[in-house]
């Protein structure tokens, strides 16, 4: 018996040798580590302001952005800003070992601290020149985006749009448990507050907080105290809540995750639309957000929302999350675009995608396609009608789906038990559980030769290049009157919309989107 144990710990120890020896005589490894750490410093030596990031900047960084022109004192919260670089450098430290990893990770989390508001959650950005600053950024460059109209007005109050406080409270939820070093506890637990002090009763979430009305456009109320689902604000919520719970331990959070759930359920509309909005009043009706996002069903809302349901499903086993699903599916059957609408489409339709119009009109499940006149934020204006030519951005109007994937999906669901179904759930175990070891993509196999290249790519530069898009700069309010020209279908208006775009020949420089890229490439080629 004890010969047999000596042999298994033996087997053992030569497997691990074995797995060892095999990884450092992995070809390029050497290599490999050498480049990612020379990417990493530029980034972190020469790059960043305070220990964050923008997503954009000139080879000489004269200029940078964020979604929008950013002040050279600002970092980024949406992704591929600061969290995201955050997150990219803790994978890097799990692959490699180098603490030079977690300690720019450390950096950029203690910007992320410095930036996060007394309510406990975080704007689209932070100015380190202060409050003062950021105002003059919004009064500037913010108002001056015609088609990023969430920029036009300063609140003074946090939101969960694209990821601006799910991205730093889920990366420190992620340094917390990396060493459970107590300079990110505080912090973490002003998130953790903050998500569940927003929350409605009903279960979901406004897109600002605390609430604060104050901005009406062209006659459309103001919509960020909306029970918001769009660019994934609930998902992201119930995604941090779940972790938090998984990692903590805390059941007090799994009454708010339940009723976020359920609010999925209850704000499914009925029969004969019974699909969703992105947005709805906080009495579950259906509403538009900004000028270019007329109240109706969306086919995103819907297609996105039968996932999360069927996700729900997994975490708890409780078949309610499926009964609605069957004519959720058959309301997108029946809105599907013609095949001739596809010449419209300036996309590639993938295989197994059609063609959706993003909104349909409540009542009349009439398509709503967006378009607009003048050539800038001061004389521009939005509006929808039933004409599908001439849109404004086709791609904002019509949606390429999947549906079959869904309705897979689904079978495959009812297939199983509900125990069987929700047998991983971190719901369903008392065992404590750490986050995922990578965040920035999915571990996939990457050969030599791509692995070379991106190596060869860095010799010439600090960095890899990247293309992004531009803006012009600044220059004061434009006119009332419009500029002459059409900009009725264009990405952006005349000079005086700061709103970025894209050249014929994109503008090449230092992206964090990038660098991102790259370096998680060569974590899966040391990691596969």
């Amino acid at each position: 018996m004890k010969a047999k144990r000596v042999n298994a710990i033996l087997a053992l120890f030569l497997l691990t040798s074995f797995q060892l020896l095999s990884a450092q005589n992995k070809p390029l490894v050497k290599e490999i580590k050498s480049t990612m750490l020379k990417a990493t410093r530029f980034m972190v030596e020469e790059v960043s302001y305070n220990g964050g990031y923008v997503w954009n900047y000139t080879p000489d960084r004269s200029r940078c952005w964020g979604e929008m022109e950013a002040k050279p004192t600002m970092i980024w919260t949406q992704a591929p800003g600061t969290p995201s670089m955050g997150q990219l450098f803790l994978d890097a430290y799990h692959a490699t070992g180098n603490e030079y990893y977690y300690q720019a990770a450390e950096k950029a989390a203690q910007a992320l601290i410095k930036g996060q508001l007394d309510s406990g959650g975080w704007n689209y950005m932070i100015d380190f020149a202060g409050e003062e600053s950021l105002i003059d950024w919004y009064n500037t460059i913010g108002k001056n985006g015609w088609r990023l109209e969430e920029f036009q007005h300063y609140y003074g109050n946090a939101t969960f749009d694209d990821e601006a406080t799910f991205g730093p409270a889920y990366f420190l939820l992620r340094m917390y448990q990396e060493k459970n070093d107590a300079q990110f506890k505080i912090p973490l637990q002003k998130a953790i507050l903050f998500v569940l002090e927003s929350q409605y009763p009903i279960g979901g979430w406004p897109q600002r907080f605390p609430l604060n009305n104050d901005y009406q456009k062209d006659n459309h109320p103001d919509y960020s105290s909306f029970i918001t689902l769009n660019d994934d604000v609930h998902r992201n919520n119930v995604l941090f809540l779940v972790s938090c719970f998984e990692l903590l331990g805390d059941s007090s959070l799994l009454e708010p995750i339940q009723r976020a759930m359920n609010c999925i359920m209850i704000l499914q509309q009925d029969a004969p639309q019974p699909g969703w909005s992105w947005q709805f009043t906080t009495d579950l009706k259906p509403t538009g957000a900004r000028t270019y996002e007329p109240a109706g069903i969306y086919s995103g809302a819907t297609y996105s929302c039968i996932g999360l349901l069927m996700d729900y499903y997994e975490l708890t086993g409780e078949t309610k999350f499926l009964t609605r699903i069957p004519e959720a599916l058959q309301f997108l059957e029946s809105i599907k675009l013609p095949e001739e609408f596809k010449e419209y489409y300036p996309r590639e339709i993938l295989p197994g995608f059609d063609l959706y119009p993003s909104c349909v009109e409540v009542g009349t499940n009439k398509p709503l396609y967006v378009h607009r006149s003048g050539s800038n934020a001061t004389s521009g204006k939005y509006f929808a009608d039933y004409n599908h030519l001439n849109q404004w951005m086709p791609t904002f109007s019509m949606r390429s789906l999947n549906l079959q994937r869904l309705k897979d999906r689904f079978a495959h669901l009812k297939m199983l038990s509900p125990e069987k179904a929700s047998e991983n759930s971190p719901l369903k175990t008392t065992e404590r559980k750490k986050l995922p070891k990578f965040v920035s993509g999915t571990i996939h196999p990457v050969i030599e030769q791509d692995a070379q290249q991106i190596i060869n790519d860095l010799r010439i530069k600090p960095y890899w290049e990247g293309t992004f898009a531009y803006s012009n700069p600044y220059i004061g309010d434009g006119p009332v009157q419009p500029t002459e020209g059409d900009f009725s279908c264009t990405q952006n208006g005349d000079k005086y919309d700061t709103s970025p775009f894209r050249f014929s020949e994109d503008t090449k420089g230092i992206s964090t989107s990038t660098y991102i890229e790259n370096m998680f490439r060569l974590i899966c080629y040391l990691n596969q």
